[in-house]
């Protein structure tokens, strides 16, 4: 409920909610162990007994899914003696106890302090693990689904400019569940299955997996879409596409990423195996080795059009800040923190940083000015709508093409990229007139043979 006063006040944060639309994090399945909630467990004091998970004897918890390799339980020190808390992610992340109705009451309480402060967007944090029951999985449970059932039948007749957003990377199908009917739950889900396949179109050179993927995001209501994004303080997930690529796809990117300095992270299968859970890297570097030789401008052309497939697909798009400008991977936080992540988390000196801005033969130039270019077309386009359609326009497997259209039909944008590092010759039977690459500013006419540069980018509007 409070604000680091060493980062300002809820005042500040109401101010920037002036000029943006915030989302704020709700993080819902857990909550730290030095946390005041957690710290009152500890010393058993009302009303926080109840508010957390402990298990009692050594009951049978293999079919647990976890997401990680820590154990599962953590042994704390209390007054009545040692207890076995629940801890899904680590041993400083204690899962709530929503058994407890005191536990969801005050956590819708929390939500809607964050709706009254500004919120536009709410983001439930590892939803899918909410609800926990012995003798299940422990993952997906009818129980978490009501739940946020009930957060959106709240924020309906409380706070209806909140959309909803969850967070749960796991396998699509699974993922999309959270939309439910379309009405009653998420009215955005993140996108969990995009990196990854977006990745491996760049690795191979080949969009096929992406198109036939992408052509089958059918949602279940105009009420609703996709949070599409490619990189996040977190890493890339690889469950997602665990039903959607052949394995040595899969483990094609996985040795990617050792290849290019990332690390692969584990998590324990109920069978006792262990697996990858994702790729720790920068996405930049992800898709171009930095130990390599290539001019960097084709580095940064690949990297440009993977984010332009992002900007193009139908939903919100969202941009990690060290996407935005081009970051590249911090090893030395590694080493400095134990933690695979941080490679992806370095905290920017402003002085370099402003620096690398304004000189155009650096990296973050050419990226942040791209992505900045890029952005300003989409926005200034009705057929970027989040709630447009898109239908997939088969121009071979070098080529991801597909097609926007604004809600009411004002509009309808044909957006190519070539993913790959060689040039691509492509015929459009839809351009049957002249056009207009929104991209380049150059004007195509109808009928024409378009010639791509190695990744590049063309948005053709197609009616003016």
């Amino acid at each position: 409920r409070a604000i680091d006063p060493a980062l300002g006040t809820w005042e500040d944060v109401e101010a920037l909610g002036h000029d943006f639309r915030l989302m704020f994090d709700g993080v819902v399945n857990h909550i730290s162990a030095e946390s005041a909630w957690f710290q009152g467990f500890l010393a058993d004091h009302e009303p926080y007994r109840r508010y957390f998970i402990v298990v009692e004897g050594s009951p049978d918890l293999s079919r647990v899914v976890r997401p990680r390799t820590l154990p599962l339980l953590t042994r704390f020190q209390t007054p009545r003696g040692e207890k076995a808390v629940w801890t899904t992610f680590s041993e400083d992340q204690i899962d709530l106890n929503y058994e407890n109705p005191d536990v969801l009451v005050e956590m819708i309480d929390i939500l809607l302090l964050y709706a009254a402060r500004g919120a536009s967007f709410i983001r439930l944090d590892a939803i899918a693990y909410l609800w926990k029951k012995i003798g299940t999985a422990c993952i997906h449970l009818p129980q978490t689904h009501r739940v946020i059932q009930l957060i959106r039948a709240v924020f309906d007749a409380a706070a209806p400019h909140v959309t909803l957003i969850t967070e749960t990377n796991v396998p699509h199908e699974d993922n999309i569940s959270y939309f439910g009917d379309g009405v009653h739950e998420a009215q955005l889900v993140y996108n969990f299955a995009l990196p990854p396949l977006v990745l491996h179109t760049f690795r191979s050179g080949s969009a096929e997996a992406l198109s036939n993927w992408a052509a089958t995001l059918h949602l279940p209501s105009p009420g609703v879409t996709f949070f599409n994004f490619l990189a996040s303080h977190d890493g890339i997930g690889v469950n997602p596409v665990r039903t959607l690529l052949p394995e040595r796809d899969v483990e094609a990117l996985i040795e990617r990423i050792h290849t290019h300095g990332g690390f692969a992270s584990l998590k324990n299968n109920p069978d006792g195996t262990q697996s990858v859970y994702e790729l720790n890297i920068s996405y930049f570097d992800a898709l171009s080795n930095p130990a390599g030789d290539e001019p960097l401008r084709l580095q940064a052309a690949r990297f440009i059009a993977a984010q332009a497939v992002l900007f193009s697909l139908a939903g919100v798009p969202g941009i990690y800040f060290h996407s935005l400008f081009g970051s590249r991977g911090w090893p030395e936080g590694v080493r400095q923190t134990g933690r695979y992540r941080t490679i992806n988390r370095e905290k920017l000196a402003l002085e370099p940083f402003e620096r690398d801005l304004a000189d155009p033969s650096s990296l973050r130039y050419q990226v942040f000015h791209a992505c900045r270019h890029l952005l300003g077309h989409r926005a200034a386009s009705p057929a970027f709508d989040p709630y447009g359609s898109q239908a997939f326009i088969d121009c071979g497997p070098r080529v991801f093409a597909l097609l926007r259209c604004a809600p009411g039909g004002s509009e309808d944008v044909l957006c190519l990229h070539n993913v790959t590092a060689q040039h691509q010759r492509v015929h459009i039977p839809l351009i049957t007139r002249p056009c207009c690459d929104l991209v380049s500013g150059i004007t195509f006419d109808g009928g024409d043979m378009i010639e791509l540069d190695p990744y590049q980018v063309c948005w053709l509007r197609l009616n003016t």
